[in-house]
């Protein structure tokens, strides 16, 4: 099967991860992917990116723009027709859009119905069903504008019920939208032998991996961890870079027990880390289904989650911690003291998380799932004006 994969290269975030992810599956069953996204003439592919051995198997199409971050794209006046142009050429027997927050999203129904091709999307955007901030209703808002152009998709991948039913509220037909959560390589994402424990000096390791951002509330696990105190063994590392890394290192750079990691793009290096951690920590107001989450409970690392997005659902019944995003500090204070007097709690929950992920976050699951939903939309009745 030939599938055209319009998603993101850059930079960095779930939405980039969960492209290369999927391809790189689809690439191994024998699949052929054309990945079309935006880029500038830079932005070309390295051999890194993707498994050799599959390479005849890929092909790459950039597609111009005016502007690109991590939340959203604007394109060039020209991209609508590059793309349509693309697709006549490379003729997929079907489109997956990983949705990049662009108004070229809008218009790919009406494209793929043009050239007679079905068209599955994945709707990343995060969310907090229960509206507890600015943040979450801003992307409530950025549902109800989605909602009547994911109605024309011919599936819509989601990660939970709850993201379903909230969709299927907007108006988006339920028969139109699939739950396939995110999954993880759990042969990759394991428990094993780490040196960064003694690489940082800690006898008990925290992480947060992910973007320094608004909407990852990571000044609100800062503010428990300064007013905590734990001894100098205990060490938080912040695994990541993002707009508001200069102000967070400005106000809690001098605190020795911080450990500011930066951006690893190293999976090794990453692996390593949450290996050797304890306790992982996900402050975020909003999210989708967090992979570096999976990733971590995937490693057998006790996990602590706000209950926004799917997060919560992929720790419920004992698989991690869940809390409540407007009550964040203070239950951090009260609960990080606890892993570090009572080392067995982190041995448990990382042995149900690590359980939990196996249950129901494979990527193999999550692949065979995205199989049957093309197979699905190429026994659908189109219409083909080429």
């Amino acid at each position: 099967m030939h599938v055209a994969w319009l998603g993101k290269k850059t930079p960095v975030c779930g939405n980039v991860t969960y492209g290369r992810e999927i391809t790189n599956a689809l690439l191994e069953r024998g699949h052929k992917v054309s990945f079309l996204h935006f880029a500038s003439e830079s932005e070309g592919e390295t051999e890194d990116d993707y498994p050799i051995d599959t390479l005849q198997e890929w092909q790459e199409v950039t597609l111009p723009f005016l502007y690109k971050s991590t939340i959203y794209t604007v394109p060039t006046l020209r991209t609508s027709k590059l793309l349509v142009d693309s697709l006549y050429n490379l003729k997929p027997d079907v489109v997956h859009a990983s949705l990049a927050l662009s108004p070229l999203d809008f218009r790919l129904p009406e494209i793929c119905e043009e050239i007679g091709v079905p068209l599955v999307a994945t709707f990343h955007l995060p969310f907090d069903v229960k509206r507890r901030n600015l943040t979450s209703s801003t992307q409530q808002i950025t549902y109800q504008i989605y909602a009547p152009s994911l109605a024309d998709y011919d599936q819509v991948i989601v990660f939970s019920a709850i993201q379903r039913d909230l969709l299927k509220k907007l108006g988006v037909p339920r028969s139109r939208i699939a739950i396939v959560p995110n999954g993880v390589d759990p042969e990759k994402f394991s428990p094993g032998p780490s040196n960064i424990k003694a690489e940082l000096k800690a006898e008990r390791l925290f992480v947060y991996q992910g973007r320094l951002a608004p909407e990852k509330n990571v000044e609100a696990l800062l503010k428990a961890w300064r007013k905590l105190r734990l001894p100098s063994t205990c060490k938080l590392a912040i695994v990541g870079d993002g707009p508001l890394a200069p102000s967070l290192k400005a106000f809690y750079g001098l605190d020795p027990t911080i450990e500011w990691m930066g951006f690893i793009g190293d999976d090794r290096r990453r692996i390593e880390i949450l290996r050797g951690a304890d306790v992982f920590i996900l402050p975020s107001l909003v999210e989708g289904l967090s992979l570096s989450l999976l990733e971590a409970m995937s490693c057998g690392v006790a996990c602590l989650a706000t209950d926004v997005g799917a997060d919560g659902e992929a720790l419920a019944d004992g698989a991690g911690i869940i809390l409540d995003p407007r009550k964040l500090t203070s239950q951090l204070c009260t609960l990080l003291p606890l892993f570090v007097s009572h080392p067995e709690m982190v041995s448990m929950l990382g042995q149900k998380a690590r359980k939990r992920v196996l249950e129901r976050y494979t990527l193999n699951k999550n692949i065979d799932r995205v199989e049957q939903l093309y197979a699905q939309v190429l026994r659908q009745p189109k219409v083909n004006v080429s």
